[in-house]
């Protein structure tokens, strides 16, 4: 399958018809998950959750957050950040089939220039929704860099906003995890149990220092974790 996806996505990124069409299959194969999985007793209503703080920052984990777009796709006004990478050019179709606005950007890894990743013009992008009252959506961790780890994007622009980081996960009983990704992606299968957790509001003063912004990343890192392991134990029956 790895192989056969290298063959075709260069072809792919240069149909906006195949495209689209992919994203709309995934679209509705997300719909048809969460449809058909059951809310388990104890998980958040995430979009209340939001609702009590916005605009905030909802922050999710690399490979765990395939169907955040279906619970924020209802009451929510939300701009998701999504990597420049031609490889994620599905997730943006896909988050905007969901009624999300998308700005794409990296946080980029150590060692590169973070402006040509577009992470700065991301940063202000960001900043200027939240000032117009919209939620972001954003992934806490940088791609290709230590899973499960945050990065101080998302720290920054909780500096520059003052708003809130909530930490949030979803997670099935019935699921596919690809373990030779780098991330532990995980594919959400239908006809199963579903939890959604949200974690406590953090937030970054606007004079934080360098040291209360590495303070402010290792709690989220902790935050998420926690929230992570907790709807899996929800979905898994373990409470």
């Amino acid at each position: 399958m790895k192989r056969l996806w290298q063959r075709i996505r260069g072809p792919l990124a240069q149909s906006s018809l195949a495209k689209n069409a992919i994203a709309s299959v995934i679209g509705g194969a997300l719909t048809f998950v969460r449809r058909t999985n059951r809310l388990v007793e104890g998980s958040d209503d995430p979009v209340a959750a939001v609702k009590t703080h916005e605009p905030a920052i909802l922050a999710m984990w690399h490979g765990q957050h395939l169907l955040t777009p279906v619970f924020m796709a209802k009451g929510l006004k939300v701009t998701a950040l999504v990597s420049r990478s031609a490889d994620a050019e599905l997730n943006a179709l896909v988050a905007q089939r969901f009624g999300l606005e998308v700005v794409r950007g990296s946080g980029g890894r150590e060692g590169v220039d973070h402006a040509k990743k577009g992470g700065a013009r991301a940063l202000i992008q960001l900043k200027r929704a939240m000032e117009q009252g919209s939620n972001v959506a954003m992934i806490a961790d940088i791609p290709h860099g230590v899973p499960r780890s945050s990065g101080l994007g998302i720290i920054t622009l909780a500096k520059l906003t003052g708003r809130p980081i909530l930490p949030f996960a979803v997670a099935t009983s019935r699921r596919k995890v690809l373990e030779k990704s780098w991330d532990k992606t995980t594919i959400n299968l239908p006809f199963g149990r579903l939890s959604a957790v949200m974690g406590e509001p953090i937030l970054v003063p606007a004079d934080a220092d360098e040291g209360e912004m590495e303070k402010a990343r290792r709690q989220l890192t902790d935050a998420l974790n926690e929230t992570t392991l907790r709807a899996y134990q929800l979905a898994d029956g373990r409470r």
